[in-house]
Protein backbone atom coordinates (compact mmCIF):
# COMPACT_ATOMS: atom_id res chain seq x y z
CA UNK A 1 0.00 0.00 0.00
CA UNK A 2 1.18 3.35 -0.54
CA UNK A 3 2.92 5.57 2.08
CA UNK A 4 3.23 9.30 2.53
CA UNK A 5 6.32 9.71 1.55
CA UNK A 6 6.01 8.30 -1.80
CA UNK A 7 3.12 10.94 -2.60
CA UNK A 8 3.88 14.30 -4.91
CA UNK A 9 3.37 15.92 -1.19
CA UNK A 10 6.54 18.10 -1.51
CA UNK A 11 7.65 17.87 -4.54
CA UNK A 12 7.86 19.35 -8.10
CA UNK A 13 4.51 17.89 -10.20
CA UNK A 14 3.72 18.75 -13.51
CA UNK A 15 -0.59 19.75 -13.42
CA UNK A 16 -1.85 17.38 -16.18
CA UNK A 17 -4.78 19.35 -17.62
CA UNK A 18 -6.39 16.18 -19.54
CA UNK A 19 -8.71 14.05 -17.20
CA UNK A 20 -6.73 11.44 -15.40
CA UNK A 21 -7.92 9.53 -12.69
CA UNK A 22 -4.53 7.47 -11.53
CA UNK A 23 -3.31 10.51 -10.46
CA UNK A 24 -5.66 10.24 -7.23
CA UNK A 25 -3.30 8.57 -4.11
CA UNK A 26 -4.84 6.66 -1.40
CA UNK A 27 -2.92 5.81 1.44
CA UNK A 28 -4.17 2.98 4.15
CA UNK A 29 -6.19 4.52 7.41
CA UNK A 30 -4.49 1.50 9.29
CA UNK A 31 -1.18 2.18 10.28
CA UNK A 32 -1.75 5.40 12.04
CA UNK A 33 -5.28 4.22 13.43
CA UNK A 34 -2.88 1.30 15.27
CA UNK A 35 -0.54 4.00 16.70
CA UNK A 36 -3.82 5.52 18.66
CA UNK A 37 -5.10 2.69 19.69
CA UNK A 38 -8.19 1.65 17.37
CA UNK A 39 -8.81 -2.06 17.12
CA UNK A 40 -10.36 -4.23 15.01
CA UNK A 41 -14.00 -1.97 15.90
CA UNK A 42 -13.14 1.32 16.40
CA UNK A 43 -15.04 2.97 18.47
CA UNK A 44 -16.65 5.69 16.19
CA UNK A 45 -18.80 6.27 12.68
CA UNK A 46 -18.75 9.37 10.93
CA UNK A 47 -17.30 10.57 7.73
CA UNK A 48 -13.87 13.12 5.61
CA UNK A 49 -16.19 15.85 4.22
CA UNK A 50 -14.34 17.89 1.58
CA UNK A 51 -14.97 21.12 -0.21
CA UNK A 52 -13.24 21.38 -3.68
CA UNK A 53 -13.28 24.77 -4.77
CA UNK A 54 -11.37 24.67 -7.84
CA UNK A 55 -13.13 22.74 -10.16
CA UNK A 56 -13.66 23.50 -14.13
CA UNK A 57 -14.43 21.46 -17.47
CA UNK A 58 -14.74 22.17 -20.68
CA UNK A 59 -18.54 22.23 -22.58
CA UNK A 60 -18.70 20.56 -25.87
CA UNK A 61 -18.19 23.92 -27.57
CA UNK A 62 -14.66 24.43 -25.41
CA UNK A 63 -16.33 27.18 -23.04
CA UNK A 64 -15.14 26.94 -19.52
CA UNK A 65 -17.47 25.48 -17.16
CA UNK A 66 -17.31 25.63 -12.68
CA UNK A 67 -18.68 24.43 -10.04
CA UNK A 68 -17.93 23.71 -6.23
CA UNK A 69 -18.06 19.76 -5.19
CA UNK A 70 -18.81 18.43 -1.74
CA UNK A 71 -17.10 15.08 -1.16
CA UNK A 72 -18.33 12.40 1.78
CA UNK A 73 -15.50 9.60 2.52
CA UNK A 74 -16.95 7.29 5.33
CA UNK A 75 -14.62 6.64 7.42
CA UNK A 76 -15.04 3.23 7.17
CA UNK A 77 -13.15 3.18 3.77
CA UNK A 78 -9.68 1.13 4.24
CA UNK A 79 -7.95 4.79 2.88
CA UNK A 80 -7.92 8.22 2.80
CA UNK A 81 -6.87 10.10 -0.10
CA UNK A 82 -3.81 12.77 -0.01
CA UNK A 83 -4.98 16.11 -0.99
CA UNK A 84 -2.45 17.12 -3.20
CA UNK A 85 -3.39 13.86 -5.65
CA UNK A 86 -7.07 14.79 -5.06
CA UNK A 87 -5.91 18.54 -5.90
CA UNK A 88 -4.22 17.66 -9.13
CA UNK A 89 -6.83 14.72 -10.03
CA UNK A 90 -9.19 17.79 -10.02
CA UNK A 91 -7.19 19.84 -11.96
CA UNK A 92 -6.67 17.14 -15.06
CA UNK A 93 -10.20 17.55 -15.69
CA UNK A 94 -9.65 21.94 -16.78
CA UNK A 95 -9.10 21.06 -20.56
CA UNK A 96 -11.58 17.90 -20.90
CA UNK A 97 -15.18 18.27 -22.93
CA UNK A 98 -18.48 16.89 -21.30
CA UNK A 99 -21.68 17.18 -22.35
CA UNK A 100 -22.76 18.43 -19.31
CA UNK A 101 -22.31 18.44 -15.24
CA UNK A 102 -23.81 14.87 -15.08
CA UNK A 103 -20.44 13.46 -16.79
CA UNK A 104 -18.03 15.12 -14.19
CA UNK A 105 -20.11 13.96 -11.20
CA UNK A 106 -19.98 10.47 -12.41
CA UNK A 107 -16.30 10.03 -12.60
CA UNK A 108 -16.02 11.96 -9.66
CA UNK A 109 -18.07 9.35 -8.13
CA UNK A 110 -16.41 6.53 -9.37
CA UNK A 111 -12.86 7.48 -9.17
CA UNK A 112 -12.94 8.46 -5.53
CA UNK A 113 -15.04 5.78 -4.52
CA UNK A 114 -12.14 3.40 -5.87
CA UNK A 115 -9.47 5.18 -4.69
CA UNK A 116 -11.39 5.01 -0.95
CA UNK A 117 -12.16 1.61 -0.85
CA UNK A 118 -8.86 0.19 -3.16
CA UNK A 119 -7.71 -3.06 -1.46
CA UNK A 120 -10.84 -3.67 0.74
CA UNK A 121 -12.31 -6.95 0.09
CA UNK A 122 -16.07 -6.35 -0.87
CA UNK A 123 -18.99 -8.33 -1.60
CA UNK A 124 -19.77 -6.55 -4.82
CA UNK A 125 -17.97 -6.16 -7.69
CA UNK A 126 -17.99 -2.72 -7.43
CA UNK A 127 -17.16 -0.24 -4.43
CA UNK A 128 -19.79 1.30 -2.71
CA UNK A 129 -20.25 4.91 -3.89
CA UNK A 130 -19.33 7.81 -1.72
CA UNK A 131 -20.70 10.94 -1.64
CA UNK A 132 -20.23 13.92 -4.43
CA UNK A 133 -22.73 16.76 -4.66
CA UNK A 134 -21.73 19.36 -7.58
CA UNK A 135 -22.62 22.61 -7.02
CA UNK A 136 -23.28 25.20 -10.20
CA UNK A 137 -22.61 29.01 -10.23
CA UNK A 138 -26.69 29.74 -9.44
CA UNK A 139 -26.51 27.91 -6.66
CA UNK A 140 -22.96 29.61 -4.97
CA UNK A 141 -25.19 32.20 -3.14
CA UNK A 142 -26.82 29.65 -1.40
CA UNK A 143 -23.68 28.84 0.86
CA UNK A 144 -24.02 29.78 3.70
CA UNK A 145 -21.04 31.20 6.21
CA UNK A 146 -21.23 30.09 10.05
CA UNK A 147 -19.52 29.19 12.96
CA UNK A 148 -19.08 26.27 15.18
CA UNK A 149 -21.70 26.32 17.94
CA UNK A 150 -20.57 25.74 21.25
CA UNK A 151 -19.00 27.06 24.50
CA UNK A 152 -16.00 28.98 23.32
CA UNK A 153 -12.68 27.22 25.08
CA UNK A 154 -10.58 30.18 23.66
CA UNK A 155 -12.09 32.81 26.44
CA UNK A 156 -10.24 31.14 28.82
CA UNK A 157 -6.50 32.26 29.88
CA UNK A 158 -4.11 29.34 30.17
CA UNK A 159 -0.65 28.90 30.10
CA UNK A 160 0.00 27.22 27.25
CA UNK A 161 3.76 25.42 26.97
CA UNK A 162 3.40 21.90 25.15
CA UNK A 163 3.41 21.96 21.69
CA UNK A 164 3.00 18.19 20.98
CA UNK A 165 -0.13 16.01 21.91
CA UNK A 166 0.19 15.82 25.68
CA UNK A 167 -3.24 13.66 26.43
CA UNK A 168 -2.37 13.35 30.33
CA UNK A 169 -3.53 17.33 30.20
CA UNK A 170 -7.39 15.85 30.00
CA UNK A 171 -9.55 14.96 32.70
CA UNK A 172 -13.24 14.50 33.73
CA UNK A 173 -14.07 15.11 37.38
CA UNK A 174 -16.11 11.96 37.79
CA UNK A 175 -17.48 13.39 41.50
CA UNK A 176 -19.48 15.93 39.48
CA UNK A 177 -22.84 14.98 37.84
CA UNK A 178 -22.57 14.13 34.84
CA UNK A 179 -23.21 16.84 31.99
CA UNK A 180 -23.94 17.23 27.76
CA UNK A 181 -22.03 20.14 26.85
CA UNK A 182 -20.56 21.41 23.06
CA UNK A 183 -17.06 23.04 23.44
CA UNK A 184 -14.83 24.88 20.32
CA UNK A 185 -11.70 26.29 19.44
CA UNK A 186 -10.29 28.30 17.00
CA UNK A 187 -6.83 27.14 17.97
CA UNK A 188 -6.29 23.72 16.70
CA UNK A 189 -3.00 23.62 14.29
CA UNK A 190 -1.03 21.08 13.47
CA UNK A 191 1.52 20.53 10.10
CA UNK A 192 1.26 18.57 6.99
CA UNK A 193 2.73 14.43 8.07
CA UNK A 194 5.04 14.67 5.14
CA UNK A 195 6.02 18.80 4.28
CA UNK A 196 5.59 20.07 7.99
CA UNK A 197 3.26 23.22 6.58
CA UNK A 198 0.79 24.28 8.94
CA UNK A 199 -2.57 23.73 9.20
CA UNK A 200 -5.19 25.53 10.84
CA UNK A 201 -8.62 24.70 11.85
CA UNK A 202 -11.50 25.20 14.43
CA UNK A 203 -12.71 22.37 16.54
CA UNK A 204 -15.81 21.26 17.91
CA UNK A 205 -16.30 18.29 20.65
CA UNK A 206 -19.66 17.59 21.84
CA UNK A 207 -19.98 14.86 24.63
CA UNK A 208 -22.02 13.53 27.77
CA UNK A 209 -20.22 12.35 31.02
CA UNK A 210 -18.20 13.58 33.52
CA UNK A 211 -17.43 17.21 33.46
CA UNK A 212 -13.96 17.73 31.20
CA UNK A 213 -11.76 20.06 33.07
CA UNK A 214 -12.26 22.89 29.78
CA UNK A 215 -8.72 24.59 30.74
CA UNK A 216 -6.86 21.02 30.75
CA UNK A 217 -9.08 20.22 26.87
CA UNK A 218 -8.26 24.03 25.92
CA UNK A 219 -4.11 22.87 26.43
CA UNK A 220 -4.57 19.73 25.19
CA UNK A 221 -5.86 21.18 21.76
CA UNK A 222 -3.02 23.69 21.87
CA UNK A 223 -0.50 20.88 22.18
CA UNK A 224 -1.05 19.91 18.30
CA UNK A 225 0.67 23.29 17.34
CA UNK A 226 3.93 21.01 16.69
CA UNK A 227 2.23 17.73 15.42
CA UNK A 228 2.71 15.95 12.03
CA UNK A 229 -0.16 14.46 10.95
CA UNK A 230 -2.87 14.37 8.47
CA UNK A 231 -6.05 16.08 9.55
CA UNK A 232 -8.39 13.02 9.68
CA UNK A 233 -5.27 11.62 11.78
CA UNK A 234 -5.31 14.72 14.20
CA UNK A 235 -8.79 13.90 14.40
CA UNK A 236 -9.41 10.50 15.15
CA UNK A 237 -6.35 10.98 17.86
CA UNK A 238 -8.00 13.55 19.69
CA UNK A 239 -11.62 11.18 20.09
CA UNK A 240 -9.26 8.32 21.35
CA UNK A 241 -7.06 10.42 23.53
CA UNK A 242 -10.87 12.13 25.06
CA UNK A 243 -12.44 8.86 24.95
CA UNK A 244 -9.47 6.70 26.58
CA UNK A 245 -8.78 9.75 29.01
CA UNK A 246 -12.51 11.31 30.12
CA UNK A 247 -14.33 8.13 29.23
CA UNK A 248 -17.68 9.85 27.78
CA UNK A 249 -20.61 8.02 27.86
CA UNK A 250 -21.19 9.92 24.53
CA UNK A 251 -18.75 11.63 22.11
CA UNK A 252 -18.06 13.77 18.98
CA UNK A 253 -15.46 15.73 17.12
CA UNK A 254 -15.58 18.02 14.51
CA UNK A 255 -12.84 20.22 12.59
CA UNK A 256 -12.99 22.29 10.00
CA UNK A 257 -9.35 23.31 8.68
CA UNK A 258 -9.04 25.82 6.52
CA UNK A 259 -8.21 25.09 2.70
CA UNK A 260 -5.13 24.45 1.08
CA UNK A 261 -4.91 24.15 -2.64
CA UNK A 262 -8.40 24.80 -3.12
CA UNK A 263 -10.06 21.99 -0.78
CA UNK A 264 -10.65 22.21 2.70
CA UNK A 265 -11.02 19.06 4.90
CA UNK A 266 -13.68 18.47 7.47
CA UNK A 267 -13.25 15.32 9.26
CA UNK A 268 -16.39 14.45 11.94
CA UNK A 269 -16.41 11.58 14.36
CA UNK A 270 -18.94 10.18 17.09
CA UNK A 271 -19.05 7.41 19.00
CA UNK A 272 -22.99 6.74 18.14
CA UNK A 273 -24.60 6.84 15.07
CA UNK A 274 -26.27 10.25 13.82
CA UNK A 275 -26.65 12.39 11.01
CA UNK A 276 -22.93 14.35 9.64
CA UNK A 277 -22.76 18.11 10.29
CA UNK A 278 -24.14 20.28 7.49
CA UNK A 279 -21.19 21.24 5.04
CA UNK A 280 -20.95 24.95 6.13
CA UNK A 281 -17.92 26.46 6.18
CA UNK A 282 -16.75 29.06 8.74
CA UNK A 283 -15.16 32.62 8.15
CA UNK A 284 -11.53 30.73 7.95
CA UNK A 285 -12.33 28.83 5.21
Amino acid sequence: MNSPEQSQLGKASAYADEYDASLLFPIARAGKREEIGVGTQAPFFGADMWTAYELSWLNLRGKPQVALAQVVVPCETPNIIESKSFKLYLNSFNNSRFTDASGVLALLRRDLSEAAWRGAVLQAAAPPSIGVKLLLPDMFDREPLQELDGLNLDRLDVECSRYTPAPDLLNADTDETPVSEVLTSHLLKSNCLVTGQPDWGSVQISYTGSPIDQEGLLQYLVSFRNHNEFHEQCVERIFMDIWNRCKPAKLAVYARYTRRGGLDINPFRTSYPQALPAAVRTARQ
